[in-house]
């Protein structure tokens, strides 16, 4: 109990509460799972789970006890910046309620790395499907621009529909997931940003990936809704012609 306890504070506890109490309690909505069934879900996080692997940790396909099918992430390394990323993911996700976007269904704070808990998302990702298509199956030109329109619903919504315009601030197509249907679903939202209604641009350390970066943030530090915009353009551009937005082949 000690160990939990000691862990739920490192993992951003009082962060989270303070959050909580500064949205409305908009975020008391999302559920705390125990360490024990989120073990057991992953089968204590095998090989054989593991859907993928980043910078920010990895990702873990579960099996919750009433049968649903989750996917997991769990942080690579805590720190104060990855703890405040965590639980920024945490406070946007539980406020946003859209088809085209992943939904968050909770998060564990009391083992040694923090976890979120998610839809699963069976179909890989957009990338996946440009760069490392399936023989047995592809997708059609219909289905890509069906994605493109979705994508951008899911944009639109961020931007002008949410009651706090939101930043997501590293739209590429590795964060765009397709579900059974292949419909689009947007992802990961941890350097996302909730921007005041009369605020247009957001002044911060650059952050999002290199070849969907708006070349404007990159020189002055200004995010605004457009550089979302940008990536989008980029993500069009990368269904358009079958290459990566950066190759080390072209010159």
């Amino acid at each position: 109990m000690k160990r939990k306890e000691k862990f739920f504070k490192r993992n951003g506890r009082f962060l989270l509460q303070q959050e909580v109490s500064s949205n409305d309690g908009s975020v008391e909505k999302t559920k705390q799972f125990n360490s024990e069934e989120l073990e057991k879900a992953t089968d204590q996080y095998i090989e054989d789970r593991i859907l993928s692997q980043g910078g920010q940790g990895t990702v873990y396909r579960g099996m919750l006890s009433d049968g649903k099918i989750v996917t997991v992430k769990r942080s690579k390394v805590v720190d104060e910046g990855k703890v405040k990323q965590f639980i920024n993911e945490v406070v946007i996700l539980s406020q946003i309620n859209h088809r085209n976007i992943v939904k968050l269904l909770g998060c564990c704070l009391e083992t040694d790395v923090p976890l979120l808990v998610y839809e699963f998302v069976p179909n890989g990702t957009l990338f996946q499907h440009i760069h490392d298509p399936n023989e047995e199956f592809s997708l059609s030109w219909d289905m890509c621009f069906q994605i493109a329109i979705e994508v951008a619903r899911a944009l639109s919504y961020l931007h002008y529909a949410t009651s706090i315009p939101i930043y997501h601030r590293d739209i590429k197509s590795t964060n765009i997931r397709l579900d059974e249907k292949y419909k689009a679903k947007v992802s990961d939202f941890g350097t996302s940003r909730l921007v005041a209604v009369d605020q247009t641009q957001l002044t911060t350390l650059v952050q999002g990936t290199f070849g969907y970066l708006d070349p404007e943030y990159f020189q002055s530090n200004q995010f605004t809704d457009k550089s979302d915009v940008y990536s989008f353009g980029v993500v069009i551009v990368e269904i358009l012609t079958g290459q990566k937005p950066i190759s080390s082949t072209r010159s």
